[in-house]
């Protein structure tokens, strides 16, 4: 009995812990902001009218006979065997109802994977732990990852309330900037493992696959910002690695895509130019902390028998160039950097590890010398 009471309590605070801490928290679907979403909406209530009517006419039927013809009234139970007509109707009713739900929902399904007509296509890699988008139209590519405010406030002592970080765990550096009511075609895979593409507003999720392509399509119909997230379990940091899309009037994707442009240009007139090792520190330690601080902690500690320490580690302090290489190609858990920093951030990482953390090598790499370097990698991986 005190047994019971405990769980009744459990039950009634987290219920109220629920309702205090989700004050939006609904039940329903969500109808998102395209014209999929849209048709998910409309399919899911379709189906849950269906199942409450069959529900409300099965368990009335039961509740009725079990009430107006119990024992204490005098009825006796009938001795029957099967009925034929009886067995025809409730087959017959259920497979034309099934039929009721199924044309819709493969009409719906034929509609999702209508990838023709497009008006642009962009591929999604995914990373462990962050998102490559390449805009096949207009060469446009970055890799999106966890913004620096959510990151800092994930880490452990750092400190930080996350309730004082907007959108934690919900954010990006780079998001993906889509324009409105424009037909686009998304080509989905992965450099490592399995991730999931989610945004609930564009009404779907696509697994990203090593070694497969997978397709979806999306016309968003209101400029907005929207947020998803990985929804498979890709690893330790599968919590971080958050999606947002802004979607954007076309004069202002226009505009923003010119933007993109002139930043290629000037990362790469700055991957050209000689950095002061002052320099290359002070920014290789945002990179770090973004990048490798998760596994390595903060202070280049690493965990013992899973990530080795970055302080006084012999290929951090040994050789330059079987470190770069390291970094370069990646090892185990480790991905491959060459292929997803920019040289300027991969030279700038590089002299931080050496000359921070602990470590004072004294030396630094270009970021000219690691733009050669990225050049000369294989082509099968660097697509």
């Amino acid at each position: 009995m005190i047994k019971t009471k405990q769980l009744f309590a459990a039950l009634t605070l987290m219920i109220l812990g629920l309702s205090s801490a989700h004050a939006d928290y609904t039940l329903n679907l969500m109808q998102g902001v395209t014209e999929l979403s849209n048709d998910v909406y409309d399919l899911h209530m379709w189906v849950l009218w269906i199942c409450i009517v069959i529900g409300i006419a099965v368990f009335g039927t039961m509740f009725y006979s079990i009430y107006y013809h119990r024992k204490s009234m005098g009825h006796k139970a009938e001795q029957f065997h099967e009925s034929t007509t009886v067995e025809i109707i409730w087959t017959i009713i259920p497979t034309v109802i099934l039929i009721a739900m199924a044309i819709p929902a493969t009409k719906l399904m034929l509609e999702m994977d209508d990838i023709q007509d497009s008006d642009m296509t962009i591929k999604v890699t995914g990373w462990q732990w962050k998102w490559e988008y390449e805009y096949m139209d207009n060469g446009i590519h970055f890799f999106s990852t966890l913004d620096e405010a959510s990151n800092k406030a994930r880490q452990i002592n750092s400190g930080i309330d996350p309730r004082s970080v907007p959108h934690y765990l919900l954010n990006v550096d780079k998001p993906l900037v889509v324009p409105i009511n424009t037909k686009i075609r998304f080509l989905f895979t992965a450099a490592d493992v399995i991730h999931s593409w989610w945004v609930p507003d564009l009404g779907w999720k696509k697994d990203t696959v090593p070694g497969f392509i997978n397709e979806a399509w999306t016309s968003v119909e209101k400029a907005g910002t929207y947020r998803g997230q990985c929804t498979e379990l890709c690893g330790k940091d599968h919590g971080f690695m958050p999606i947002v899309v802004i979607a954007m009037e076309k004069e202002d994707y226009d505009e923003w895509v010119i933007e993109q442009k002139g930043e290629a240009l000037a990362e790469a007139n700055a991957a050209e130019k000689e950095w002061t090792a002052d320099e290359l520190i002070a920014k290789g330690e945002t990179v770090y902390t973004n990048n490798c601080a998760s596994c390595h902690m903060a202070d280049g500690a690493g965990i013992a028998g899973t990530f080795p320490a970055i302080t006084a580690s012999t290929i951090v302090t040994g050789d330059m160039n079987a470190q770069l290489d390291l970094l370069m190609s990646g090892k185990g858990m480790m991905p491959a950097f060459g292929q997803m920093l920019s040289a300027v951030d991969f030279a700038a990482v590089s002299t931080f590890i050496r000359n921070g953390l602990g470590n004072k090598v004294g030396d630094l790499i270009q970021p000219s010398a690691i733009k050669a370097k990225q050049s000369a990698l294989p082509e099968d991986e660097d697509e």
